[in-house]
């Protein structure tokens, strides 16, 4: 396995995490679940992500992946959570007050069954929430030990020169992770908040680097979806609709035909090729089965050339 570290934070996280959205707490059985964090552990993985909102309730996801990891040295891992999404009906059970991240944290904490977690989310920007408010709230947090580095996710680029502003002016401890989409089929963030996380020491920890399960080649132009996959679920997300597109599955098809005169996976390509920028910490994979994993770290050791990446951004074209 490959570390790297988390920006200009003083620690390592594996170049492969291992997250929970869609898998764990949800339809994946416990002990397969448990035996992809065993697998992932035994690999070298040492970045487990989840989110409150993850799982089939509130809270879901963290108390299997508590239960998972309980047997190893918690000094040997990086657990991570979020907060922002709805946990609940009532008024305060969403968004970035002061008081949802304060309970949220403690929820969570007895969910993971820690004392506290590596990395913490604000998983979106908060709209209704001044932006000092919620820093102030992390800052604290982070103050009494219960979380190690504040982070956020899918904040775009005028928010994060915002929070940098903030912390600056108040002195708060810094922001030392971002969470984006970031895959072959969505490259939004080199434009922006790739550089400028880069530039203020933000570690970026990409989610969806295999566009959810499109750029595994499983789901080919022309053919049905496989039986029991994810796509062919009822689960299916807005964004997973939007990627299925006719020009995404003639990209796809390009791209195997590339990985497989490479003398590799097509997910192995995607992967290789987030892990080609060096301002990337972790790229984020989800594991139903102990294989994906053993397949998928493979990646950590490919480099790609020159020639190769123009053929890429040719296809991408």
């Amino acid at each position: 396995m490959q570390y790297r570290r988390l920006g200009k934070a003083g620690i390592e996280v594996s170049a492969i995490a291992l997250g929970s959205w869609l898998t764990y707490g949800t339809v994946t059985d416990q002990a397969v679940g448990e035996q992809c964090v065993r697998a992932a552990f035994d690999a070298g993985i040492n970045h487990f992500d989840c989110a409150n909102a993850y799982g089939s309730e509130p809270h879901a996801a963290e108390r299997f992946l508590g239960q998972a990891l309980s047997s190893f040295p918690r000094s040997e891992y990086v657990l991570t959570t979020k907060a922002f999404w709805p946990v609940g009906p009532k008024p305060n059970q969403k968004g970035l007050s002061r008081k949802h991240l304060f309970h949220e944290v403690e929820t969570s904490l007895k969910a993971l069954g820690t004392d506290y977690v590596d990395i913490f989310y604000c998983h979106r920007a908060d709209p209704f929430t001044e932006i000092d408010e919620t820093l102030r709230a992390i800052d604290d947090l982070v103050r009494q030990g219960k979380v190690l580095y504040g982070g956020i996710s899918e904040w775009q680029p005028a928010q994060i020169a915002e929070a940098l502003t903030v912390e600056a002016r108040l002195g708060l401890h810094r922001l030392r992770a971002s969470q984006p989409a970031y895959n072959l089929l969505n490259r939004y963030i080199e434009a922006a908040v790739l550089p400028m996380c880069d530039a203020n020491g933000i570690g970026l920890v990409v989610f969806s680097p295999l566009a959810q399960g499109l750029l595994t080649g499983k789901y080919r132009q022309g053919q049905s979806v496989p039986a029991g996959s994810r796509w062919g679920e009822s689960r299916v997300n807005g964004s997973m609709a939007r990627l299925m597109s006719d020009a995404n599955l003639n990209r796809v098809e390009q791209l195997l035909d590339l990985a497989t005169t490479l003398g590799m996976s097509l997910s192995q390509l995607a992967l290789a090729w987030i892990l080609r920028q060096p301002a990337i910490a972790s790229a984020l994979i989800g594991a139903s089965r102990p294989e994906q994993i053993h397949e998928n770290i493979k990646a950590v050791d490919i480099r790609l050339d020159p020639a190769t990446l123009n053929q890429i951004d040719t296809i991408l074209a």
